[in-house]
């Protein structure tokens, strides 16, 4: 196997803060014909050890397959915003279906249906600093994402993720499916700010369609 960041493996931080810190780390397996099937890209996930790791199967379709450390996902937020940046992109086709992308200055932003997304567990709590206090994970079961208004009126969020599956993953620093969830329930535009520092943006569209969108940039070889 390469070497991470040595070209067949790209690592991005994606959802970075204004000043390019924080992010989630997404690995990107460029070419995924290297990793054939089902069981190599889960074992390769695995070994990574990011929350998800995106096969690109064909650079010019954009069609990609993603993976967490323990499972293969039809659909995520995050890996998606990644791979269209990287691949520069103005469709990118994972397995759910197609997703338009488009770049507006340092954002990559994709258009997305909150039905695609997995089940999660939207919890709202009444202070910042209740989320903030949160052990990582939680005790309970199921993925659970834990928020707060830090300006209802502003539309800011406080958010953190908890996968709670058993796969290494204890919080997820950033996650699309999630903000595309209560973005959906809220219907209404935020500005996310979860894990560490990581930004997300989201935007409802017309007929249920959501935008989310965030900054990329590529991390060095490791």
């Amino acid at each position: 196997m390469n070497d991470i960041g040595s070209g067949d493996i790209e690592v991005l931080s994606v959802f970075c803060a204004g000043d390019g810190r924080y992010g989630n780390p997404l690995g990107v397996v460029r070419e995924g014909r290297n990793y054939p099937d089902e069981t190599s890209r889960q074992a390769l996930a695995a070994q990574l050890g990011f929350s998800e790791t995106v096969f690109v199967d064909d650079p010019e379709r954009g069609n990609v397959d993603i993976y967490t450390p323990g499972l293969r996902l039809l659909f995520a937020g995050y890996p998606l915003v990644g791979a269209a940046w990287l691949l520069d992109l103005e469709v990118v086709n994972p397995p759910v279906g197609e997703v338009w992308v488009r770049q507006d200055g340092e954002f990559t932003w994709i258009t997305v249906r909150p039905e695609w997304s997995p089940p999660r567990i939207l919890r709202r709590y009444d202070t910042v600093a209740e989320v903030d206090a949160l052990p990582a994970p939680p005790p309970g079961e199921g993925w659970l994402y834990a928020w707060a208004w830090e300006d209802e009126s502003a539309g800011r969020v406080r958010a953190r993720g908890f996968p709670r599956r058993d796969d290494g993953i204890m919080e997820d620093e950033a996650t699309g499916a999630a903000a595309l969830l209560l973005t959906a329930e809220l219907g209404r535009a935020l500005n996310i700010t979860q894990g560490r520092g990581s930004q997300i943006l989201t935007a409802p569209g017309p007929d249920g369609w959501i935008e989310i969108g965030g900054r990329v940039r590529l991390l060095p070889p490791r």
